[in-house]
């Protein structure tokens, strides 16, 4: 007889991706909290995110330039050497080195994107929450601004590839869920939301509408539902795509061949 799942106790924009995505690793990662281990691609977000926080943080308009930037990153770099999941990955020392010279071209190329002296940053790491019908949606805004005339953008920065052009809206589903939380949380919809993709280096940007507000409180309502039946009667179905070949539970996966059941078993709850 089925047990059924708790049901998480709020949702982020990550997790309803996650769920869209693939219903049965959503309930591997956020149902069963089974152990996710740091990747290099991880961290190394994790690191340049904090030098661009440091750069906006430390140093006003008009001295935010590239040296402050190289400056910020030793700062970083040496904050990182501490960091348990930076040691988790027990990367050789040409592995660090190599490590540290790609976060320092993806800083570099942030440069290529935007002057930050021009950018007037009223939040970084913005913890935003708010509740969407029966569900408590919260995230964290990598940077929110507020333009001359008073309207604010959403920013967030991305390290990995940036998508091919027909998957660009599916990847800006994030940023506008940001734009709803705004809405609910400060009574102001963004003009803008923004995806600064470093490695290429390219910007995405799009802008709510009445339209895409409404669609997004719908979906995440819709996602909130699907979520509380899966839960309910165990049925979290896995959905094949091109995100399996670097999926952690593959293993498991019945679309492989794999068992559900054993995922527990073999990897463990997490200390």
């Amino acid at each position: 007889m089925h047990v059924p799942f708790e049901p998480p106790r709020s949702l982020s924009p990550s997790k309803v991706s996650s769920f869209r995505n693939c219903p049965l690793a959503f309930r591997f990662s956020v149902i069963e909290h089974l152990p996710d281990p740091p990747t290099v691609a991880t961290v190394k977000g994790t690191f340049v995110h904090r030098v661009l926080e440091l750069l906006f943080w430390n140093h006003p308009a008009g001295q935010r330039t590239l040296e402050a930037a190289h400056a910020e990153r030793q700062v970083a770099w040496a904050e990182l050497q501490e960091d348990p999941d930076f040691l988790f990955l027990e990367l050789a020392e040409s592995e660090r080195a190599h490590f540290e010279r790609a976060g320092e071209k993806l800083v570099e190329n942030y440069f290529r994107l935007e002057d930050p002296n021009l950018v007037n940053a009223v939040g970084m790491e913005v913890m935003m929450e708010a509740r969407i019908g029966d569900v408590r949606l919260r995230g964290i805004i990598d940077r929110l601004d507020r333009r001359d005339d008073g309207e604010l953008v959403v920013i967030d920065y991305k390290t990995g590839k940036a998508p091919a052009p027909k998957y660009e809206q599916a990847r800006l589903a994030g940023v506008h869920l940001y734009a709803l939380l705004c809405e609910e949380m400060l009574g102001q919809r963004p003009v803008e939301v923004r995806l600064l993709h470093l490695l290429e280096p390219t910007v995405i940007s799009a802008t709510p509408s009445d339209q895409t507000i409404r669609s997004y409180r719908q979906k995440t309502t819709a996602i909130w539902d699907a979520i509380e039946r899966a839960c309910a009667t165990g049925d979290f179905q896995p959905r094949t795509s091109g995100l399996c070949n670097y999926c952690r539970y593959q293993a498991f996966c019945p679309a492989f061949g794999g068992d559900p059941t054993q995922a527990a078993v073999v990897l463990g709850e997490p200390a």
